[in-house]
């Protein structure tokens, strides 16, 4: 893991779950973590809570479907650490319903933070990367995108969108730029449960969370094997999931 102290890396959705578990693991290896969020309260105590143990890290207040705000995260990278090495788009939302029970609010925040967040973070990011003639683009996807299931369907749709557009930003890239897609299955996080209306359903997805879900660590471990590869070593597509999962 060598390969990762010093990286600086820019994490959306840095909050809490995935986004959160996966900045102080990248700071107890040493990067130096850049976190943005919607929530500064539970910013302001992550980055807390690495410095005090030995690490380092910024955070700012990112509202990922505002461009403005993932230009403003990856310029406190450049600005407090002198280069970006890495940005993490991982900030996503799940409003789980029937297509035909015509959520359209839901469809349009799913769209604007699942797919335009990751855009709006890739559009800040590239310019950086490209001056420095290298970069690595980190998408936290889904495996709802890989096996589509009732109720996921539109959920699904953002998430492959995000795979379409990786794998057209990875042919046109010269190989300075590297991009790696991660699905995470069920993981112990309040996301799935947090993304249905009905209580019944949020009961089912609670015992399924309960029974079966992997530790966000899991999810934060594959990011650190991505960025830590050698600089001509592209990781593509990562899945991970309980091994009970469908």
């Amino acid at each position: 893991m060598q390969s990762i102290k010093g990286k600086v890396v820019a994490i959306t959705g840095a909050s809490s779950g995935i986004g959160k578990v996966t900045a102080i693991e990248l700071a107890q290896h040493g990067a130096k973590v850049v976190l943005g969020a919607r929530r500064t309260e539970q910013l302001e105590m992550t980055v807390e809570e690495i410095r005090n143990n030995g690490g380092e890290a910024v955070f700012s207040k990112t509202d990922v479907s505002n461009k403005t705000d993932l230009v403003r995260l990856v310029n406190l990278a450049v600005e407090k650490f002198q280069k970006l090495d890495v940005i993490i788009n991982n900030a996503g939302v799940a409003r789980l319903s029937r297509i035909d029970n015509l959520d359209v609010d839901g469809w349009d925040e799913m769209i604007d933070i699942n797919i335009k967040g990751v855009l709006y973070g890739m559009a800040a990011a590239i310019p950086v990367f490209k001056h420095q003639q290298s970069g690595h683009i980190v998408n936290i996807i889904s495996t709802s995108g890989i096996k589509i299931s009732p109720t996921q369907g539109v959920y699904a749709g953002t998430k492959n969108a995000v795979r379409t557009i990786a794998e057209a930003f990875r042919q046109e890239s010269d190989g300075s730029i590297r991009i790696t897609g991660i699905s995470p299955g069920y993981i112990k996080t309040d996301f799935a449960v947090k993304s249905v209306k009905t209580e019944a359903m949020k009961t089912s997805i609670a015992q399924v969370v309960e029974q079966m879900a992997i530790d966000p660590k899991a999810v934060a471990n594959a990011v650190i094997y991505a960025i830590s590869q050698p600089n001509d070593v592209e990781v593509g597509d990562i899945v991970i999931r309980p091994a009970r999962q469908d």
